[in-house]
């Protein structure tokens, strides 16, 4: 189901997303339509993948015909600004009492798209729940464990977001791969420290939601957020990006959302912090890079 009507009827006379996955066919089992009473009805799981953002206005149009105790499945990657809610808890916060699933871990779309070898993390506080997502996404291809630590999944899969913007600045500068590598690993160490502060378990992050994801949408030419923070690295506005990039780029307003997080739980992020100066004080990106350089000298933790 989708918001626009003429795009609806285009894809289904072309079953072709020629925005996003040009040239690969739509299979003819998936329907399209712009309803929602026809899209929900006889659904035995429903697959959220709207932008963070946009969660509650669509969500709460979607509300009048969504069927009570029907699981939700949410792809999207981000935390709300203005009540700091991760996707699956906006869909909670909408519907009520309903079972929610995040579906997370490395997965670029066009390699999905093409069948290519991928595996994720279905997380749920109800486990029961989880393994029926796991069951439903399997194929020979497609390979998903669960996990009951929803909260840490779904703070991996947004926060990812926000060192990759970083990851995307360091290659914009051609600042090499000693850096980039460096700027994985302490991004990694931001993640952790504060999903534990949140409740999180530290194991989640060393997994797919958490290394696996934050790897890819690192390094992946087709990262949306990489790609941002590596216009901003050649020099251009942070405004210019966004107006020249047709998708959402959900770590720009993470970056808000992480850095209230961190100041409400006193978690020393210094990469965030960077990248929101960059993004929403004007800071130059040298000057940035130069600062995280020369910050105290510390031991590893």
């Amino acid at each position: 189901m989708g918001r626009s009507r003429e795009r609806i009827e285009r894809l289904k006379i072309t079953r072709e997303n020629q925005r996003y996955l040009p040239g690969l066919r739509i299979p003819n089992r998936v329907s399209f339509t712009n309803d929602p009473q026809a899209a929900f009805t006889g659904a035995e799981l429903i697959l959220s993948a709207v932008p963070c953002q946009f969660m509650r206005s669509i969500w709460s149009r979607l509300k009048p015909f969504c069927p009570i105790g029907i699981p939700v499945t949410s792809v999207s990657k981000g935390i709300e600004n203005e009540t700091l809610l991760r996707p699956t808890q906006i869909v909670t916060d909408i519907l009520g009492n309903t079972p929610v699933v995040a579906l997370s871990g490395p997965s670029i779309a066009a390699e999905l798209a093409n069948c290519l070898p991928a595996t994720v993390v279905a997380a749920s506080d109800d486990r029961s729940v989880a393994r029926v997502v796991q069951q439903a996404f399997s194929s020979q291809w497609f390979r998903v464990y669960t996990n009951t630590d929803l909260l840490g999944v779904e703070l991996a899969g947004a926060m990812k977001n926000v060192i990759a913007l970083a990851a995307g600045v360091v290659d914009g500068l051609k600042a090499g791969d000693n850096a980039k590598a460096a700027l994985l690993t302490r991004g990694l160490v931001e993640i952790q420290r504060l999903g534990v502060a949140m409740g999180a378990r530290p194991e989640t992050f060393a997994g797919l939601a958490g290394m696996g994801d934050l790897v890819t949408t690192c390094t992946s030419p087709m990262g949306r957020n990489r790609s941002a923070g590596e216009m901003i690295g050649r020099g251009m506005k942070p405004a210019d990006v966004i107006a020249a990039t047709p998708s959402v780029i959900e770590g720009i307003p993470t970056t808000q959302s992480v850095m209230q997080l961190a100041r409400q739980y006193s978690v020393e992020m210094p990469i965030t912090e960077a990248i929101h100066a960059v993004l929403f004080q004007g800071k130059e990106v040298i000057a940035t890079l130069s600062e995280l350089m020369s910050r105290q000298l510390k031991d590893e933790d």
